[in-house]
C-alpha cells in the first residue's frame, strides 16, 4: 500500500494540474490562444531558467554523466528504428512518417519534470535526459517526415537546416549549457539571481500542466483509432517493458530511472502534431496518439513507478 500510494502521489498532482487546465478551458477563462501562448511562455522563459536554477547549483563533477546521456541517445536510436520498423504494418504510406513520429517522441520537458520534481523536489537527471534524447527527436522528426510525404522524394532540406537552427538555439537547451557552464566554472550565485530564478522557475510546473490541460481534445483522441492504439501501446507500454530491465542491468536508480521512465513511457509530446501539419500531412494520427497518450499515461506511469518502487529501484 506505501508502494502504491507513494506512486499515486507522484502522478496524480500532475494530472490533476491537467484536468484543471482543461475544467478552465471548458467554463472559457483559458482560451485556445492564451494557452498556445502560455506555452510558449512556460517553453522560452520559466522551463530555461529551471533547468539552470538547479544545475548551477550543484557541482559539475557529481551531475554529468556521460554513461547516462549515452544510454537515453542508444535508447532513442534503437526506439526510433523499432517504430520505423512497426510501421510497416500499415499499408497507407502516408501515416507511416506519423506513426513513428508519434510512436517515440516524449513529452520529456514539462511533463517529465514536473514528475521528476513532484518525487525529488529538483530535476534530478531530466536535463542530461533532455541532452540525451531531445536534439534526436527534432532531426529525426523531420528526416522522418520528409522521406514518409507520399509526394516527397528525399529530405526537405530547408526545413531540416531550420530545425538544426532551432536545436542550437532551443531556449531549453541554451538554459541546461548555461547551467552546465556556470556549474563548471564555480561560479558563486549571488543571492538576488537566486530568488529571481527560483521565483520565475517555481511557475513552470503549474503553468505548463494547466496550459497543456487546456489544449487537450478528446474528441481527437478516437480518430484512426487502430494505428493511434498501436503507436500509444509502444509508446506507454512497450518501449518501458524493453528498456527499462536493460536500464536497471546497467545500475541506472533512483532519479537517473526516473529520468528514463520520462524519457520512454511519458506522453506524446504535442509538438508531434504543430511538426507533422507544418510539413504538409494530415496530422490527424499524430493528434490522436497525443490525446490518447495524455489520458492513459495517468495509469501507465502510476504502474510503472509502483513496479519501480516495490523494486527497491526508485
Amino acid at each position: 500500500m506505501d508502494h502504491l500510494l507513494f506512486s499515486l502521489n507522484a502522478t496524480v498532482p500532475v494530472f490533476m494540474m491537467m484536468v484543471l487546465g482543461l475544467f478552465l478551458h471548458k467554463i472559457g477563462w483559458i482560451e485556445d490562444g492564451f494557452a498556445s501562448k502560455m506555452n510558449q511562455f512556460v517553453f522560452r522563459v520559466p522551463l530555461p531558467l529551471l533547468l539552470f536554477g538547479d544545475l548551477a547549483a550543484v557541482d559539475f563533477g557529481e551531475v554529468w554523466n556521460p554513461k547516462f546521456v549515452l544510454f537515453c541517445f542508444a535508447v532513442t536510436v534503437l526506439s526510433i528504428g523499432i517504430s520505423a520498423m512497426i510501421s510497416f504494418l500499415w499499408r497507407d504510406r502516408a501515416i507511416r512518417g506519423e506513426f513513428i513520429q508519434a510512436s517515440y517522441r516524449s513529452s520529456a520537458a514539462i511533463l517529465g519534470i514536473a514528475f521528476i520534481q513532484n518525487i525529488y523536489g529538483t530535476s534530478g537527471m531530466a536535463p542530461l535526459m533532455i541532452i540525451g534524447s531531445v536534439p534526436l527527436y527534432n532531426v529525426m522528426a523531420v528526416l522522418v517526415l520528409s522521406l514518409c510525404k507520399p509526394e516527397q522524394k528525399g529530405v526537405d532540406r530547408g526545413v531540416f537546416q531550420r530545425t538544426i537552427k532551432g536545436i542550437v538555439t532551443n531556449p531549453i537547451i541554451l538554459g541546461i549549457a548555461a547551467g552546465l557552464l556556470w556549474s563548471a566554472l564555480g561560479i558563486p550565485m549571488p543571492r538576488m539571481l537566486d530568488k529571481m530564478v527560483s521565483g520565475v522557475a517555481g511557475m513552470t510546473t503549474p503553468m505548463g500542466l494547466i496550459a497543456m490541460g487546456a489544449a487537450f481534445d478528446i474528441r481527437k483522441a478516437f480518430a484512426k483509432i487502430k494505428p493511434a492504439v498501436t503507436a500509444a501501446l509502444i509508446k506507454l507500454v512497450g518501449f518501458c517493458a524493453l528498456f527499462l530491465p536493460v536500464a536497471v542491468g546497467m545500475g541506472f536508480r533512483r532519479e537517473e530511472l526516473v529520468a528514463i521512465l520520462v524519457m520512454l513511457g511519458s506522453a506524446t509530446t504535442v509538438s508531434c502534431y504543430v511538426m507533422a501539419k507544418n510539413m504538409g500531412h494530415e496530422g490527424v494520427l499524430s493528434s490522436s496518439v497525443v490525446m490518447l497518450t495524455t489520458l492513459l499515461s495517468a495509469f501507465t506511469l502510476t504502474g510503472w513507478l509502483y513496479v519501480l518502487r516495490s523494486l527497491g529501484m526508485i
